[in-house]
């Protein structure tokens, strides 16, 4: 089994504190208040999914978690540590937070094996040799390792999430972040993305996962957050939400999605 990363690990006990907390966060967008006085704790080996409707605060406040969007209030700890504002605190935060984006992100220039490598050579300092030897394991582990030498640009949307997805797991992270993984992609390239995911899900990585695919919430998750107008309106086990939601909010957003 491919290492994955320092993330990998027993769910947050006495001894294991809370990986990502979340406490009283507040974000504006001019005047529009997106995120809402945001309480959330993600334990260690914990798998949390996002849902709700468009313009909920859902990217929002996954981007937040690595300061891709600065808040107005509240505090976000990470590993303990409060987030930094900027520097080279921040850049080491981020090295240990992955972001796994709708749009791939990937360098155009770059063959995909230079687009893995790159962060853990740049910032981890990792050697040349070393860093190449774990990309192909993780290239080989999701599914695409033939694809090392080509350029995104030949690959197909489904790949290359698959390469953003190794891409930042080289870094070994503490925590992935996934914002809408699969929403830019075709269809039939959506099951072999949300599989990897499943597969590090159940390997133990911490994963905070905004998406509208409730089939990934059910399998993979152990928390449904389900967020609308910038608040958490609920938070419960898959089983608990999808069966018996608690509050008119999240009954009438499920029986919209689930009857399509």
């Amino acid at each position: 089994m491919v290492d994955i990363g320092k993330g990998a690990g027993d769910k947050g006990t006495s001894d294991n504190p809370p990986l990502v907390v979340l406490e009283n966060v507040n974000k504006h967008f001019g005047e529009l208040h997106v995120l809402k006085d945001i309480n959330l704790t993600i334990d260690q080996g914990e798998v949390v999914v996002i849902i709700g409707p468009s313009g909920g605060g859902k990217s929002t406040l996954c981007r937040s978690i690595n300061r891709l969007e600065p808040i107005d209030g509240g505090t976000i700890l990470i590993d303990g540590k409060k987030l930094p504002e900027e520097g080279r605190d921040l850049a080491r935060l981020r090295a240990d937070v992955g972001m796994v984006f709708q749009s791939f992100n990937l360098f155009a220039h770059k063959t995909i094996l230079e687009n893995v490598t790159l962060g853990p050579m740049k910032v981890r300092k990792v050697g040349k040799a070393e860093a190449e030897k774990h990309a192909m394991e993780l290239l080989e582990r999701v599914g695409i390792g033939t694809q090392a030498g080509k350029y995104p640009a030949q690959l197909s949307g489904g790949q290359q999430q698959r390469a953003a997805i190794a891409r930042a797991l080289a870094m070994k992270p503490k925590v992935m972040l996934f914002d809408e993984p699969t929403s830019a992609l075709d269809p039939e390239m959506v099951k072999e993305v949300l599989d990897v995911m499943t597969d590090l899900a159940h390997e133990g990585m911490t994963m905070i996962v905004v998406t509208h695919e409730m089939g990934f919430a059910r399998r993979a998750a152990q928390k449904v957050v389900f967020m609308a107008e910038g608040q958490i309106v609920e938070e419960s086990t898959p089983d608990e939400f999808f069966t018996n939601a608690r509050t008119d909010r999240a009954r009438d957003f499920l029986s919209k999605i689930l009857t399509h």
